[in-house]
């Protein structure tokens, strides 16, 4: 159940709204991050193996 928060009401819920889109903002920032680290990571390993093969 929520308190009673009296004539503060829209201030509390705004407070309430904007961290949930900042978190949420975080986690698909960290998450777009992660998938590019590991692009990138599965790109540098294939070229190791692919010149370990040629070397």
């Amino acid at each position: 159940m929520m308190p009673e928060l009296g004539k503060y009401v829209v201030e509390v819920l705004l407070a309430y709204a904007v961290t949930g889109l900042l978190l949420a903002g975080l986690i698909l920032s960290t998450l777009w991050s992660s998938r590019r680290v590991k692009a990138q990571l599965q790109d540098v390993e294939g070229r190791n193996k692919d010149q370990k093969k040629n070397g």
